[in-house]
């Protein structure tokens, strides 16, 4: 993988992981439009570095937010931010449970499943355009609402289902406010992403090159400046309901992603 692909992928991931188009699906898609020839744990250890530089951008954004969560965490008094702290681990553990059960067989998926990608996008496709007819509401997570949204994000571990596009829908199809939806959406996923990379630091599971190392850091600083974008953006499209274009955009890729791997 040279620098220029490498900067690609990262503002492919660093726009998709907010936008409710799927980041590992858009990641697979373009390497197999760039011919690259990684096997499945050379690009999973890929992806998981440009995942860590937008959870990256998520804390930079949600600041604030991150710090009430800790703060929650080590209060002695059932307030708000304590009860927001625990319906984030909550939302957690539908993922982390189908991660640790699963991993060798999520981890097959990434390596040019360009079929699953396209059918996942279609759904995905679906999952938004319900999501934009819904109503909105002034309704909070619940408790409840936090292990259903946990739920679509562990689904979301497939390539072509958009995490954020998983969650949201599930929020705003619960009744829950959009802005709150999208905030809950981008703060769950955060300690996930961490959670994987010491994982798989501390298993040695995260192996390259030294050659590679330029080239991951281009990619990492791609993804990051972009996720900084991608994420204001999104939270501002959801409020406005805009998410049957996102719909239309999956439905479309999905289909050429289809009918490209039949053709070939």
């Amino acid at each position: 993988m040279d620098i220029l692909e490498a900067i690609i992928l990262g503002i492919i991931q660093g726009l998709t992981e907010f936008l409710p188009v799927s980041s590992s699906g858009h990641l697979e898609l373009a390497k197999a439009i760039l011919g690259d020839t990684s096997v499945p744990e050379e690009s999973l250890t890929f992806t998981v570095v440009l995942h860590f530089a937008t959870a990256l951008s998520t804390l930079v954004i949600f600041r604030k937010e991150v710090a009430e969560i800790f703060k929650g965490l080590f209060q002695f008094s059932w307030n708000e931010q304590s009860k927001f702290s625990v319906k984030i681990i909550l939302s957690m553990i539908p993922a982390v449970v189908v991660g640790l059960l699963f991993e060798e067989q999520l981890e097959s998926f990434f390596g040019g499943k360009i079929f699953l990608v396209g059918c996942m996008l279609i759904l995905t496709a679906l999952l938004l355009l319900l999501a934009d007819k819904a109503k909105n509401t002034n309704k909070e997570v619940s408790f409840t609402n936090a292990v259903i949204i946990g739920v679509s994000q562990a689904i979301a571990m497939l390539p072509g289902i958009s995490r954020s596009g998983a969650t949201i829908s599930t929020s705003v199809l619960l009744g829950i406010d959009r802005t709150k939806s999208a905030r809950f959406s981008f703060l769950m996923v955060v300690p996930l992403i961490f959670g994987k990379i010491a994982k798989d630091i501390l298993g040695g599971d995260l192996n390259f090159q030294s050659s590679e190392i330029i080239p991951i850091s281009a990619g990492f600083i791609a993804a990051f400046v972009s996720g900084l974008l991608a994420c204001n953006w999104m939270i501002a499209l959801v409020k406005k309901s805009k998410l049957s274009y996102f719909s239309i955009y999956c439905a479309v890729v999905g289909t050429i992603a289809i009918v490209f791997t039949l053709l070939n």
